[in-house]
């Protein structure tokens, strides 16, 4: 019998798919690096990181002591930040367009006021770009009809508006030299880039996913103990996609095989699964829930206004099947895994919070990345018995609830 199959691991594979993300996938081996060793130093265990040199493939290898085992880990980043790269490369006009077309599809389909009454947070933070967007336009505007007005006390009234008008994208331009701290832009593409086509995945998406699948179905006919599939943000429902796909081809765990886990962290499923035609994804969230093939674990926290904290996104999404088994929805509960010093420095950093989850706590609970993804136990095994939150949300919320077309 294969030690995963007892929950016991010596060997894993790890499969992290980050969410809509245009920087490489480097900065997430550097955040395993340096918050991987604040936690062995708070939790007294050791990590150690080395390269992973594989054609094809980044990431890492991580070897672990913990609780007296000795783990090997290997993690691999699904990226798809070129992706992401292209679906930027947006000229300021272009992105005011994106707003319009945007906002018209959340409205329009019904599924803004569905969001906004199943959690305020996430839906606040998705209008931020929408009014930061229209406060750059209207200063600029403003600045410009300033401009204006006092080169007509010289010039002459039709030269002096124009020079008003030139000022109006110098503004805009000026503005989106900002957007490394205002973030106006990139979470417009982001929201964007899901709402473009109603749910539906571009077909470009679509083909990297399947991509990440022929890598995870190839890691589950290895030697390993575990195969764990994490995914972040937007890329928890790649990853319900990826997975579903995998399985339903027949290419999940074979006996005496390694057992397969899924972690999600910091989920916005319901941003993509309440579109009209998100029939892939309520799908296969329908079909991922009552799987017996897999271990499926959502974590989330209500510190976390970016994402949609507990709620169970296959029940809200309004496509839970009687047989249903997963997600387990579990807290990280950063109020009380901060402590007091360190949860009030960062409870109104918003972007940093959203990536807490794959960083240290200095008041670790159960919830402990480092150990979830290199420590002696499966995830089975490690949130077996475990009762979800009892604060999580499960009434069905989506205005659209169709699996098909």
């Amino acid at each position: 019998m294969r030690d995963g199959e007892t929950g016991r691991v010596k060997t894993r594979r790890v499969f992290y798919i980050p969410g809509y993300d245009p920087i490489p996938a480097r900065r997430y081996r550097e955040l395993y690096r340096t918050e991987g060793a604040a936690q062995a130093a708070i939790s007294g265990y050791r990590l150690a990181m080395h390269g992973l040199h594989e054609k094809g493939r980044f990431g890492w290898s991580v070897t672990a002591t913990m609780d007296g085992a000795e783990v090997a880990t290997d993690i691999e980043v699904l990226g798809w930040s070129d992706i992401v790269q292209g679906s930027m490369a947006q000229g300021i006009a272009a992105t005011y367009g994106q707003l319009a077309r945007t906002v018209w599809t959340y409205i329009g389909s019904g599924a803004f006021f569905r969001l906004i009454g199943l959690r305020k947070g996430p839906v606040l933070v998705a209008l931020y770009p929408l009014a930061m967007l229209i406060v750059q336009l209207l200063t600029s505007c403003l600045a410009g009809w300033a401009v204006a007005v006092l080169l007509g006390l010289w010039l002459p009234s039709l030269l002096a508006g124009l020079a008003g008008l030139s000022v109006v994208p110098l503004g805009l331009s000026l503005w989106k030299r900002q957007d490394g701290r205002l973030f106006a832009h990139y979470l417009m593409h982001d929201y964007a880039f899901t709402a473009a086509g109603g749910g539906e995945n571009p077909p470009e998406l679509e083909a990297r996913m399947a991509e990440f699948g022929k890598r995870i179905g190839a890691a589950l006919t290895s030697e390993v103990d575990e195969v764990l599939v994490v995914g972040h943000s937007s890329g928890a429902h790649l990853a319900v996609s990826v997975l579903a796909d995998l399985l339903r081809a027949g290419a999940g765990p074979q006996a005496g095989g390694p057992v397969l886990s899924f972690l999600s962290l910091g989920q916005v499923v319901p941003m993509a699964s309440f579109l009209p035609k998100a029939w892939r994804l309520r799908a296969d969230l329908a079909y991922l829930s009552q799987s017996d093939a897999l271990t499926w674990v959502d974590v989330s926290a209500p510190g976390d206004c970016a994402c949609f904290s507990l709620c169970d996104p296959v029940a809200v999404s309004g496509v839970a099947p009687e047989a249903k088994r997963w997600p387990l929805v579990l807290s990280a509960a950063f109020s009380q895994t901060l402590s007091p010093a360190k949860w009030k420095a960062m409870r109104w950093r918003f972007f940093r919070l959203h990536f807490q989850y794959l960083c240290a706590f200095d008041r670790p609970g159960d919830y402990d990345y480092f150990r979830i993804t290199a420590g002696p136990l499966t995830l089975a095994a490690r949130f077996g018995g475990r009762a979800p939150s009892a604060c999580r949300i499960e009434r069905s919320a989506s205005p659209h609830r169709s699996l098909a077309a």
